[in-house]
């Protein structure tokens, strides 16, 4: 028992301890800051993810529309109502109820 109190005791341990203390919880960059910076970091990491697929999508679909004189005409059709002479074209609104 004299040994254990003769080490908490010693300076050089209760100096160490204070650091350790002081790190954990009072600096900067303490264990709290850290944590919620590894969260903002996987949060990040995830939104590359999903951002590198879209692009990727992306990069499909305009491959496509160069190549592909059909795919060309359906985006036309779907996005621009562009018609053929003949036809005549519906627009539905759905966006008033």
């Amino acid at each position: 028992m004299k040994k254990v109190l003769k080490v908490v005791t010693n300076k050089y341990f209760i100096t160490g301890l204070a650091f350790v203390v002081w790190c954990a919880f009072f600096d900067q960059n303490d264990w709290f800051s850290l944590r919620d910076k590894q969260k903002d970091l996987d949060a990040i990491k995830t939104n590359i993810a999903y951002l590198s697929a879209e692009v990727e999508k992306m990069s499909d679909e305009r491959n496509a529309l160069l190549h592909d004189n059909k795919k060309l005409e359906q985006y036309a059709r779907e996005n621009y109502r562009m018609k053929q002479d003949n036809e005549d074209v519906y627009v539905i609104d759905n966006s008033g109820k």
